[in-house]
């Protein structure tokens, strides 16, 4: 049930957002140089990476970095607004409409976030598609906290119901967490 919501819900959401996301990317590229879209690669289900899409919020050439690593004058002010509103996650539709991701799950971490992979790994949670939201977004606990991100993302897994994604999901609509936090 699950994955047919997310293809039906991602295709939707595509088709009616598609203006806006094209709009935004006209935006980022007026804001700052670069392309308007940023791909990168991530860690996905069975911890089998993925790029995933999103609109580009950092200055072009800022380095590959986690999220709560990178100084807070690498984000654009434009990008700073999208953050806010989580409107640069909106290209990870096309990334839950190929199976990548799901709507609901752990976020996806980079390739070179080892402790978060292994403490994630030790409790079975590389076994989820990872997700645009989470448990552990809605509660404010991000990616510089391993161990506590691990633990967030194994009480999902252990209590995840289709009833409750929604709730998630209805939790990050109406403005709960903040995403990771740049220093």
């Amino acid at each position: 049930m699950k994955r047919v919501f997310d293809i039906l819900a991602s295709l939707a959401g595509l088709l009616a957002l598609s203006w806006l996301i094209g709009l935004l990317v006209i935006l980022v590229r007026r804001d700052s140089s670069g392309p308007g879209l940023f791909a990168q690669e991530r860690v996905g289900r069975h911890g089998r990476p993925f790029i995933c899409y999103k609109l580009r919020t950092m200055r072009q050439g800022t380095a590959s970095v986690a999220t709560h690593e990178m100084s807070a004058s690498a984000v654009t002010p434009l990008g700073e607004n999208l953050r806010r509103w989580k409107l640069d996650e909106l290209p990870q539709l096309w990334n839950v409409l190929r199976g990548d991701m799901s709507f609901v799950g752990p976020r996806p971490c980079l390739p070179i976030q080892h402790e978060v992979i292994e403490e994630r790994q030790k409790r079975g949670v590389l076994a989820l598609r990872p997700g645009i939201t989470g448990l552990a977004q809605v509660s404010d606990i991000d990616m510089s906290t391993p161990v506590r991100l691990a633990e967030a993302d194994a009480a999902y897994l252990a209590q995840r119901t289709f009833v409750g994604d929604l709730v998630l999901i209805l939790k990050t609509v109406t403005g709960s967490g903040q995403g990771d936090h740049v220093r």
